[in-house]
């Protein structure tokens, strides 16, 4: 079917209204249902991960008609989880940072992070084991572990590097500012108005903005302290932005008011719990959840004489410019095969952007083509390693970061597309906090093994069935943990082991290059300089989640929700949504995992 063909009537659309599929899956709006959202309008979001979630609830809380497809059988996107012989993985964001940003989130829908979930202080915050001096054969530093308060960091920072305690309360001072900066006026806009800008606090700023955005990461870092371990804690934050510190703008120094000020939390239950709360919450705003549909393109129509554009395209208007077409819907391919094309007035997706752009919409009506992506950074790709281990493992607490002596040179492998050896190695050892994600006796670990973006590089299976470039690179990462964490039997306790590679996030969540998080966080990737949230081609057409702005990470796909909402509204505002004064009363318990893709749930005033 053309761009230009309006949506028609089939068969398929006869399902009765609002009542569950066989499945579970709530019902599509059955044909010659009215929408109830402003001016008629109703809404079909792509794509069930956080982003989708979250901006499925905010606009139906606004008074939009809203359904979100999700091609798996499941929500939760890059935020999913895998059960196998009693041991529970989360298989995405093991980090719970930013929880200013969630609490903000939940009460704009009513309700607060306290009262979702049950989030534990983490201490140590993670522990850092570093490369001895001539790789494994040299003398190998003691382990450092960052506490979950300050003080104890600086005086830690201050025992490896005489004078780093005062160096780290400067810089985590600078850190808290330029982040309260950036929650203020830069995260949650979409840079449609240049006024929250010339703000006088933004102005009496300028001074330490242009140092802070024009030089690296790892150079602001070098330049007040030089213990090269210490560099690399304060220039690890840049990989949680899919880059590395050299490429990373400094501002991006903010991430360490986080982690080296108020810890890390967990949520017990792990990230599978947050993503059940999150399908709850879209349910209870009034959101048609359907699992196991495809959205397989964007449907429009050319845009004839004078009509009327809807909210913020009324300005690009008056300017005389015109966009060619006008989003009217979404055809989607449900688990049976059988196509059917959902009507919407507004359509966000909030799949990855580069498959959005490329495979949904034809050429004409791209505004990120395959060239413009061909001129952009990924992020990294990486290996996956999910391992059920015999016995206690004390040395690693929840989480561990395992740094390469040379980790500019890890840096660069990665950027070059070439496999790093040693590589720079991630651990979470969820069991150390959780007792419901192993069986008793027994460890959960996840090990992230960061590596270049490419699909070609395969894909990981159970019990060592992956591809043979995957499964090596699985085997040297837990070879490399075992000796450095003085584990030497590590490999004979492991009783569950899956790998997942590039190809599996390429082909099963439909990220560009396979990428693990998105475009990288390169200073020309950033802020405004990030791909926008509209289509500039197709009104009615947005974007939210990690490839658009503000970036990479669940409090910023949160926040991407929030900027949507505005900017449907009309509102260029720099500064977060007001909360609501009171909170409405809450709703039953959460659904369990089990029930994720499957819960049904009437709405008061739907049918």
């Amino acid at each position: 079917m053309s761009a230009g063909h309006r949506p028609r009537t089939t068969a398929a659309q006869d399902t009765g209204a609002g009542a569950p599929r066989p499945d579970g899956d709530e019902a599509f709006r059955p044909d010659g249902e009215e929408a109830s959202g402003p001016n008629g309008e109703n809404v079909v979001v792509i794509g069930g991960g956080i982003a989708g979630l979250a901006s499925a609830a905010l606009l139906a809380r606004e008074g939009y008609t809203v359904d979100l497809v999700e091609a798996r059988e499941s929500f939760g996107g890059r935020a999913g989880s895998w059960e196998h012989e009693g041991f529970r993985f989360d298989t995405g964001p093991s980090w719970y940072l930013m929880p200013d940003v969630f609490d903000h989130f939940f009460r704009l829908l009513g309700t607060t992070a306290e009262a979702e979930l049950d989030l534990q202080q983490l201490d140590p915050a993670y522990r850092v084991f570093f490369e001895g001096s001539e790789g494994d054969q040299g003398d190998r530093p003691e382990p450092l572990d960052i506490a979950a308060d300050q003080d104890t960091n600086i005086a830690r920072f201050e025992a490896v590097q005489p004078g780093a305690g005062r160096a780290l309360a400067r810089y985590l001072d600078s850190a808290q500012r330029t982040y309260d900066m950036a929650i203020e006026r830069f995260l949650y806009t979409s840079f449609t108005s240049i006024r929250p800008f010339l703000s006088r606090s933004v102005a009496g700023q300028a001074h330490r903005l242009g140092p802070l955005l024009l030089q690296s990461l790892e150079r602001f870092v070098a330049r007040r302290f030089t213990d090269p371990r210490i560099r690399q804690v304060l220039g690890y934050p840049a990989v949680f932005l899919g880059s590395s510190p050299d490429r990373t703008p400094g501002m991006y120094h903010l991430m360490s008011a986080l982690d080296l000020t108020g810890g890390v939390l967990y949520p017990q239950g792990g990230f599978g719990r947050l993503m059940d709360v999150m399908v709850r919450l879209a349910r209870e705003s009034g959101v048609r959840l359907h699992a196991g549909t495809a959205a397989t393109a964007i449907l429009t129509e050319p845009v004839h004489g004078a009509h009327p554009a809807p909210r913020d395209h009324r300005a690009r208007r008056a300017r005389g410019r015109r966009l060619p077409a006008r989003a009217i819907g979404v055809r989607v391919r449900g688990r049976d095969g059988e196509e059917r094309e959902l009507p919407a007035g507004v359509v966000v997706s909030a799949a990855d952007l580069h498959h959005t752009e490329t495979a949904l919409l034809p050429r004409p009506l791209q505004t990120f083509p395959e060239e413009w992506w061909r001129r952009r950074t990924s992020g990294p790709g990486g290996v996956l390693v999910m391992l059920g281990v015999r016995g206690a493992l004390p040395e690693m607490p929840h989480h561990s970061l395992f740094f390469t002596r040379d980790w500019k040179a890890n840096f660069s492998a990665i950027a070059a597309g070439t496999v790093p050896e040693p590589a720079s190695v991630y651990v979470c050892k969820p069991s150390a906090t959780d007792p419901g994600v192993a069986p008793e006796g027994h460890e959960n670990l996840f090990v992230l093994v960061p590596m270049p973006a490419d699909p070609g590089l395969g894909r990981g299976g159970l019990d060592g069935s992956g591809d043979p470039v995957i499964e090596s690179i699985a085997d040297a990462a837990l070879e490399q943990v075992a000796r450095w964490a003085g584990i030497p039997d590590l490999a004979e306790r492991i009783v569950v082991r899956r790998t997942v590679g590039p190809t599996d996030f390429a082909e099963d969540l439909g990220t560009w290059r396979g990428g693990i998080l998105g475009p990288a966080h390169t200073l020309a990737q950033s802020a405004f300089f990030r791909a926008g949230n509209v289509s500039r081609r197709v009104e009615g057409l947005y974007y939210a989640g990690s490839s658009t702005i503000p970036g990479i990470g669940l409090p910023m796909c949160l926040i991407s929700a929030e900027i949507l909402l505005k900017r449907l509204r009309g509102d260029h505002s720099a500064a977060p949504l007001p909360e609501p004064e009171s909170s409405p009363a809450k709703l039953p318990a959460p659904w369990s995992a089990s029930e994720r893709s499957a819960a049904p749930l009437t709405t008061p005033g739907r049918p």
